[in-house]
C-alpha cells in the first residue's frame, strides 16, 4: 500500500480489465518516471476519447459522428449485415478484407450467469433493421465459446421465419476463443467457409 495519490492511482488502473494489481502498480511507477509531455498527451487521449466517441446509430460501433464510417460508406451492400457482440470484433473481421456488407454491434452476448438476457443486447434494434426487408443473409459472428453460441441460437430461432438466410463463421476459430485474438488468415478462411445454422 502506498499513500494518497499513487495508490488512487494504482486502484484505478486495477479496475481496468486484464490488469492486475501487480501490473497496475509498474503502471503507475511507469507514469510517474515518464515524461511529463507523455503523461499530458495520454491524460489528453484519455479526455478525448470520452468527449467525442459514441455509439452509430444505425450498428451501434464507436464512431466520433452521428455514425460511423462503415454505416456512412455507400460502396458497401445492405444485403449482408453481420452480428458482432463488441466493436473490436468489427475492427477484426474488417483486417481480413473479405466482407463487404454492414454490421450490427450487440454489446455482449447473452450470459444467465452474469445477468445478461436477450433484452440487455441490442437484439430489439436488430430485429427492427432486418424489418426493413434489404437483409437477404445475417451473418452470425458471436464469439464461439458459450454465450457466444446461445445468443447465436437464440438470433438464428428469431430470424429463420422472417425468411432471411441465416449463417454462422465456418471452422478455423478456436472453441472458447474471442475474434479479437485471431490472425486475419484464420478469420478471412472463417467467413469464407462459413455454414448455414
Amino acid at each position: 500500500m502506498y499513500e494518497g495519490t499513487i495508490q488512487d492511482l494504482i486502484d484505478e488502473l486495477g479496475r481496468l480489465p486484464g490488469v492486475g494489481p501487480k501490473s497496475a502498480q509498474r503502471i503507475a511507477f511507469h507514469i510517474l518516471s515518464a515524461d511529463p509531455a507523455d503523461v499530458t498527451r495520454l491524460a489528453n487521449a484519455l479526455r478525448k476519447v470520452k468527449d467525442l466517441v459514441r455509439f452509430c446509430t444505425v450498428c451501434f460501433n464507436v464512431a466520433e459522428s452521428e455514425q460511423c464510417r462503415i454505416c456512412r460508406d455507400a460502396r458497401r451492400t445492405d444485403e449482408v449485415l453481420c452480428v458482432v457482440e463488441e466493436p473490436k470484433d468489427v475492427v477484426a473481421i474488417e483486417r481480413t478484407g473479405e466482407f463487404r456488407g454492414r454490421y450490427h454491434v450487440l454489446g455482449g452476448a447473452i450470459n444467465p450467469l452474469e445477468g445478461i438476457g436477450p433484452d440487455n443486447l441490442r437484439i430489439r434494434e436488430l430485429m427492427q433493421r432486418l424489418g426493413s426487408g434489404a437483409v437477404r443473409e445475417l451473418i452470425l459472428a458471436t464469439d464461439p465459446n458459450t454465450e457466444g453460441e446461445a445468443t447465436a441460437t437464440y438470433l438464428a430461432l428469431m430470424v429463420k421465419p422472417m425468411g432471411i438466410a441465416v449463417t454462422r463463421l465456418a471452422s478455423g476459430l478456436p472453441v472458447g476463443g474471442d475474434l479479437e485474438y485471431a490472425d486475419e488468415i484464420t478469420l478471412g478462411r472463417a467467413f469464407e467457409g462459413r455454414r448455414a445454422v
